[in-house]
């Protein structure tokens, strides 16, 4: 009997390559919420391919070999086809949803069209991980007695994948990785063709050549077409595009601006812009009626200044119009660097060579954590817009989360002042007199720093004004200063504010100045504060890294039910109900995949054995490890730096340390109760150790080499990975010899686990948006000790 090491291996690898660049794909195509989207269907296919294996036992009777190289060959096919799909056909979703609000008989009409296409795209997406999920299926249910060794693989191939997605993304494309996913599966069912007969190698063989050439050509591959809410900016104009792990950037000309100006747009959706510079300070004038000029109206001269978000360098033209005598742009993107750095540094003016400026490619909260020198100004002008760290973690299911706003950032930022020096952010609010979400999140957030710092008299220490901003935006401008700001401070704000057209200072207010809401949350105390705060109709309380959910203004109730809402735009609970639709999508299409098919097949599943205990056992597994994950992966992206360092490193350590630990399990086997509670036991103090200890030690060393960051990482990681990946061949080993149904229990046990996997991808988040991500981690853990507790109830596996 075959093995099937290098199938699993394999298939395992082109299923998280091809669910890491669909994210991508779907980030550009749609927005980066549709990435659960993704994530779900990759989880519900490898599920539902469990339950296809268990109840149709045509697929049990077929041979094992012709079965999975079926299926690797279908998966193949299926991505190459799949994609363009995917990529060709339109989808507006954002106006389906218009539609459906105001359903009169031709919305509806559009809805149904629109609800076609989607369906569409679901399929095809869909189709490459049902067919991975029969194949990996039928290889646990028919190899039980190598259980331990084949999870391992199957894990390892996993890790294998991690490892090797973010450069591949980079040197490929994310349509270039879809295809070597593809290519993946048909190398695994192309080596067990060989032994089906000719028709079937020459099938493999065509099929290889065909995502071969997609691999090495991937700018021959159809380019995804965006949903219609996003840019609508001519695909001929442009003059630059590139896909990153971040997002993608494409450089389109603003037509007729002078001076000219190219617009970069950030996953389909206008992020910043780069302008023409001759080297002329002369030629920037324009910056001294900017309100770019608050911060540097109030600094001595010649301040050093770091831009946290430097993007295409307009506030660093700014900073050096305005006086800066030494200009850090902190920008995360390494494709928007080379902007500056190469592809348009004529047009910039070779802004990058000035001895003045230094532009790093980094994530601008590690940058400062690990900067050995002070500033003063550190300028943060909403750097990532809802784009740059989000994009980059949507594969690590998180939600719009940013460290940059967060009370420890503040703190951080604070520490790398001068005595006098300035902390700046900039934000565009819509609607700034109703509802000031952003500005009032960020002071109260900024208010807890001071204290935290020991600074109670924070009304000292604030400014606030707004101008007029981009489209309906108005431009919002905060400004904190460690030392209390004088009179002479107070002046040049007020002299600042009548430069620029159609500004006005929102704090300290005015004489006669009227109400707003800013004032409270500076100023209110105690029981006061709290009544203010519980009485907006948004959510805006101050945020720590436990729950860095800085743009979650819509509480899950109101997203649900409705509220008070003044307008619909993306603050405004789309993001909210997108995630509940999922959450409710995956528990419905999870409990239709697992119980109806049982229905066809229910005289025989009467006879299956604690099925109820076991699909507790196995749902938990799916939860528990989710939700541990997830809290992690938090913790660890601020301490690698870079976002796609911190997804590919956890997640590669978690992955490998797991499989040694599933290798490790085959000596337990003979021990079971015994095991589950020394297991249960690790995790226990492993969970109170990362909680307790591993923050103070990620502080300690956050300036380390990266080299030696990533050792630590995955030291920190592996025993936890080991205890985890021991609880899944247990169990597999253990329902296989319960009954006579062994192969088909199996299968229907992985499916349980994939499909509660599902749920997860989007429960913790959920979770971690409302209750943060310490207390997500110790849900995981009682989930776990549940699981457990009620799989005891089987008897322990028989040893050889």
């Amino acid at each position: 009997m075959r093995r099937f090491y290098f199938e699993t291996f394999l298939i395992s690898l082109a299923v998280i390559l091809l669910e890491i660049s669909y994210t991508r794909v779907f980030s550009f195509k749609l927005v980066y919420y549709f990435t659960y989207l993704v994530i779900g269907i990759s989880l519900l296919g490898l599920g539902a391919g469990g339950v296809f294996v268990a109840v149709f036992e045509r697929l049990r009777r077929m041979e094992p070999s012709r079965l999975i190289s079926t299926c690797c060959l279908v998966a193949g096919g299926g991505v190459a086809l799949g994609y363009v799909v995917v990529a060709l056909v339109p989808l507006n979703l954002f106006q389906m949803m218009i539609h459906a609000a105001r359903g009169t008989r031709a919305d509806f009409v559009s809805v149904g069209f629109e609800g076609a296409k989607l369906a569409l795209v679901l399929v095809a997406l869909f189709l490459p991980f049902l067919s991975a999920g029969i194949a990996l299926a039928t290889i646990f249910a028919t190899q039980t007695e190598r259980i331990s060794r084949l999870y391992a693989v199957d894990l390892l191939g996993a890790a294998f994948g991690c490892a090797l997605v973010v450069p591949a993304l980079v040197y490929l494309s994310p349509p270039g990785v879809v295809f070597l996913a593809g290519l993946s599966f048909a190398l695994a069912g192309g080596r067990l063709a060989r032994n089906i007969g000719p028709a079937w190698m020459t099938a493999a063989v065509v099929l290889t050549a065909v995502l071969l050439v997609g691999v090495l050509l991937p700018t021959s591959l159809p380019d995804p077409v965006p949903d219609d809410v996003k840019s609508d900016h001519d695909p001929e104009a442009v003059l630059f595009s590139r896909w990153s792990p971040v997002f993608r950037v494409d450089v389109v000309p603003a037509v007729g601006a002078e001076p000219p100006i190219h617009l970069l747009v950030h996953d389909g959706t206008f992020g910043s812009s780069i302008m023409a510079y001759d080297g002329d300070l002369a030629s920037l004038e324009r910056y001294e009626t900017s309100d770019r000029s608050y911060p540097f109206r109030l600094l001595p001269p010649g301040p050093q200044v770091a831009i946290v978000g430097s993007a295409g360098g307009n506030e660093i033209l700014a900073s050096l119009r305005l006086g800066a005598e030494h200009v850090t742009g902190i920008e995360l993107n390494p494709v928007t660097v080379s902007l500056l750095t190469d592809h348009f540094a004529d047009f910039t003016g070779h802004l990058t060579d000035d001895p003045r400026v230094e532009v790093v490619n980094a994530e601008g909260r590690s940058y400062l954590e690990s900067a050995d020198r002070t500033f003063d100004l550190v300028w943060l002008v909403a750097p990532d817009s809802y784009a740059a760290m989000n994009a980059a973690s949507s594969g690590a299911f998180v939600l719009s989360e940013s460290y940059l706003y967060t009370q420890e950032m503040i703190e951080t930022a604070l520490r790398h002042l001068g005595d006098d020096g300035i902390l700046c952010a900039q934000f565009g609010e819509i609607d700034f007199d109703i509802k000031p979400n952003r500005v009032l999140r960020y002071l109260g957030t900024a208010r807890e720093a001071f204290r935290q710092l020991g600074i109670d008299d924070f009304s000292r220490h604030v400014y606030v004004a707004v101008a007029p901003g981009f489209g309906r935006l108005n431009s919002s401008t905060i400004l904190l200063k460690k030392s209390p700001f004088g009179p002479q401070d107070a002046a040049a704000f007020e002299a600042a504010t009548a430069t620029i057209p159609g500004a006005k200072i929102v704090y300290p207010p005015l004489e006669n100045a009227a109400a707003s809401r800013i004032a409270p949350t500076i100023e209110l105390e105690g029981q006061a504060r709290d009544d203010f705060y519980r009485d907006l109709p948004y959510l805006v309380r101050p945020i720590t890294d436990d729950s860095p959910f800085f743009w979650h203004f819509v509480g899950f109730g109101d997203a649900l039910l409705g509220g008070e809402r003044h307008d619909f735009n993306v603050e405004e609970g789309v993001g909210e109900r997108l995630l509940l639709l999922f959450l409710v999508s995956a528990v419905v299409f999870g409990a239709a995949f697992l119980l109806l098919p049982l229905v066809v097949i229910r005289d025989t599943w009467r006879q299956v054995p604690y099925k109820w205990s076991a699909g507790v056992y196995f749902a938990a597994l799916g939860l528990g490890f989710m939700f541990i994950e997830v809290a992690l992966i938090q913790k660890l992206t601020l301490f690698l730096g870079y976002p796609t360092y911190s997804l590919t490193v956890t997640l590669f350590a978690l992955l490998s340390s797991t499989g040694l630990g599933s290798l490790l399990s085959e000596r337990l086997v003979g021990r079971r109760n015994a095991a589950f509670a020394f297991l249960l036991s690790v995790l226990a103090v492993l969970v109170l150790v990362y909680h307790v200890g591993l923050s103070a030690l990620l502080a300690a060393a956050v300036g380390w080499p990266l080299a030696i960051r990533v050792i630590l990482t995955i030291a920190c990681l592996a025993p936890l990975g080991v205890c985890l990946g021991c609880f899944m061949p247990l169990g597999l080993r253990t329902v296989s010899q319960v009954g006579p149904q062994g192969e088909a229990y199996v299968a229907w046990c992985w499916a349980v686990n994939g499909f509660f996997s599902v749920v997860a991808s989007v429960l913790s988040t959920v979770l971690s948006m409302t209750i943060g991500f310490q207390l997500v981690m110790y849900t995981g853990l009682i989930i776990y000790l549940l699981g457990t507790a009620a799989f005891l109830r089987l008897p322990p596996p028989r040893t050889a």
